[in-house]
C-alpha cells in the first residue's frame, strides 16, 4: 500500500451477476428498488449495518448522491463524525443538495473541474472545502492531497463502476468489502462493480487485479459477505 495516500476499502453491494444498480437509467437504483422487492428487502439492512462499521470517512460520486435524492432532501441527517469527499464533474449536485450535505456531515470536500459548480456559491461555509482541478481531475494527486493536506488516513469508497475502474487502474484500492444480494438483475448496460474500458491487449492484463480472501460470511436472508485484500502489483508469467 502507498503510504502517501489513505488506506482504502471499496464497499459494494451487488447482485449475484455483478450489477450494482437495478437498471441503466438514473431512476433505477439499489437503494430505491431493493426495499420494494420481496426476497431482497428482508436482508437489505445488513449492507448498511456493515457500512456503519467500516471506515468513517467516505468518498462517493455526485451522480450517486443525486440518484438517491440528496438534491430534494430538506432535513439534515446526523453524520457529524464523517468526512465526505464527493467527486462531481457535471455537476450532479444542486445548491440545495450541497447545503444538505454541509448540514449532515462533519466536513465535505467537493472535487470538481467545473468552475460553475454550485459549491462555489457556498465558500463561506466552514464545513465545506473545494478541491478544484482546472482540467481533468487527477485522482492520484487527489488521494495524496486527502492524506497530506486533510489528514484523512482511511477511506471507504462508495462510487459507481466507471470511477471504480479508474481507482483500480491507478492502484488506489487496498481492500474490497462486498455484500452479494440474492438476486439476478441482468442487462448488458446495467452498471457493474468495475466498468470502464475492457481489457483487450496483453498489456491490459496488468490491469487485472487478483484478490486474497480474508473473510466469508453467510448472512441472513440468503445474503453473502466477502472481504478481500487487493494485490495491486499484477505479475504475468510467460509460458
Amino acid at each position: 500500500m502507498d503510504k502517501n495516500r489513505p488506506e482504502t476499502t471499496l464497499f459494494l453491494m451487488q447482485s449475484l451477476d455483478g450489477k450494482i444498480s437495478t437498471g441503466d437509467v438514473d431512476v433505477r437504483d439499489q437503494e430505491i428498488d431493493f426495499p420494494k422487492i420481496k426476497g431482497i428487502k428482508e436482508g437489505n439492512y445488513q449492507y448498511y449495518d456493515l457500512l456503519r462499521k467500516t471506515d468513517r470517512d467516505a468518498l462517493i460520486s455526485g451522480r450517486v448522491l443525486a440518484k438517491i435524492g440528496v438534491n430534494l432532501r430538506e432535513k439534515a441527517d446526523n453524520n457529524k463524525d464523517v468526512n465526505l469527499i464527493i467527486i462531481d464533474r457535471k455537476p450532479h449536485l444542486a445548491k440545495k443538495g450541497v447545503i444538505y450535505l454541509i448540514n449532515s456531515f462533519k466536513s465535505i470536500y467537493i472535487v470538481t473541474n467545473n468552475k460553475n459548480h454550485p459549491a462555489f456559491e457556498l465558500t463561506n461555509e466552514k464545513e465545506m472545502n473545494i478541491i478544484f482541478y482546472p482540467n481533468e481531475i487527477n485522482i492520484v494527486d487527489l488521494f495524496v492531497k486527502l492524506k497530506q493536506d486533510f489528514q484523512i488516513e482511511k477511506l471507504s469508497i462508495q462510487s459507481g463502476g466507471t470511477l471504480n475502474s479508474q481507482f483500480l487502474r491507478k492502484k488506489l484500492i487496498d481492500h474490497i468489502s462486498l455484500v452479494i444480494a440474492p438476486c439476478l438483475i441482468g442487462g448488458k448496460d446495467t452498471p457493474t462493480s468495475i466498468d470502464g474500458i475492457p481489457p483487450q491487449t496483453d498489456d491490459d492484463l496488468f490491469n487485472i487485479k487478483t484478490l486474497t480472501l480474508k473473510k466469508c460470511e453467510v448472512l441472513k436472508h440468503s445474503y453473502i459477505y466477502l472481504y478481500y485484500d487487493l494485490i495491486n502489483d499484477t505479475k504475468i508469467e510467460e509460458d
